[in-house]
């Protein structure tokens, strides 16, 4: 993805069953379910998405190995410095490490009431307050699908806690990007499943992408331009004869990766609105006061200019409340 002006470009390929062709607008209502069918319709109207170098028309389908190019223009929010408890791990002139909690947002998104509180937001303060150098820019936009996101450099569900890697100037934005498309940032979680987990070590290979039947949840089962996924759990310890706490090794970083991964399998992460057991989400809510998943990023590790880091985030007290 690069940026030109107030644009940026997307470009990637259709890897969806050919037998189950589709509309343009239909296909990437379901790829992006922030961006609604009619703002997707408009711009092919303008002659924003393209389709192998050709510009769609309003009733194209799509078919497998098409190249789509979407020229997304980039919304601009104003972004607001606000004064919100942020738990710093680590920082240097290149990064921080940020302990996430969860409730918060990475990132705002449209709308009037989700641009503000987010994670964001939050950096935008805490960090001019720091005293960052100003020939050191405090963060370089990073645009995904025509949003700015200063700083981000991956992201955590609103209710998944834990460790996340800001990046504090340009150099260190592409370095550290560069590591996340090669897979070589180590991300380490803890989640509390629903049952009990006899294996001690297992690996899922699947592939996994956009629900077709409800755009704003990830399946293994026939998706919406399906990536492949790969997850490594290992059985921590089983808890009261019905929960098993696992440590899960991200070896790629698809949306919903886990929580897709473990409910495929049967053991649906507990709290777990979307894709878990309501009556069990129901006994953590009453017994244990747990309102979100109990997914939490533990452990951070990789190499940044030729230094080693490593960091690890305790337990939300949300969390801890339950293991006790």
């Amino acid at each position: 993805m690069r940026s030109s002006n107030s644009y940026s470009i997307s470009t990637f390929c259709v890897l969806s069953d050919p037998r189950e062709t589709k509309r343009v607008d239909t296909y990437l209502s379901a790829l992006f379910p922030e961006k609604s069918r009619s703002y997707l319709q408009k711009m092919i109207e303008e002659g924003k998405i393209a389709c192998n170098g050709v510009h769609f028309t309003k009733n194209k389908k799509v078919y497998r190995g098409d190249v789509i190019e979407i020229e997304w223009k980039v919304d601009q929010m104003e972004l607001v410095a606000e004064d919100m408890p942020l738990e710093i791990i680590y920082e240097n002139d290149d990064f921080a490490i940020i302990s996430k909690d969860a409730g918060i947002n990475t990132h705002p998104t449209p709308g009037e009431w989700w641009r503000i509180w987010t994670l964001v937001n939050a950096l935008l303060y805490h960090f001019k307050s720091l005293g960052i150098r100003s020939e050191n820019p405090e963060f370089n936009p990073s645009i995904i699908n025509g949003v700015e996101r200063p700083g981000i450099v991956h992201r955590l569900d609103k209710d998944t806690s834990g460790l996340i890697i800001i990046a504090k100037n340009d150099r260190a934005m592409h370095a550290l990007q560069l590591k996340i498309a090669k897979r070589t940032i180590h991300k380490t979680y803890l989640a509390l499943v629903v049952g009990i987990v006899k294996d001690q070590e297992w690996y899922i290979e699947s592939f996994i992408g956009r629900d077709p039947y409800d755009r704003k949840k990830m399946t293994t089962l026939d998706p919406v331009n399906p990536k492949l996924a790969k997850t490594k759990f290992c059985n921590k310890w089983v808890i009261a004869w019905k929960y098993t706490l696992l440590e899960v090794d991200l070896m790629t970083g698809r949306t919903h990766q886990i929580r897709v991964h473990l409910s495929s399998i049967g053991y649906p992460i507990v709290g777990d609105k979307v894709y878990g057991n309501e009556k069990i989400n129901t006994e953590a809510r009453e017994k244990y006061g747990l309102t979100r998943q109990w997914l939490h990023a533990y452990r951070l590790s990789f190499n940044l200019f030729n230094q080693e880091y490593s960091f690890e985030a305790p337990l939300k007290s949300d969390l801890q409340k339950c293991l006790d």
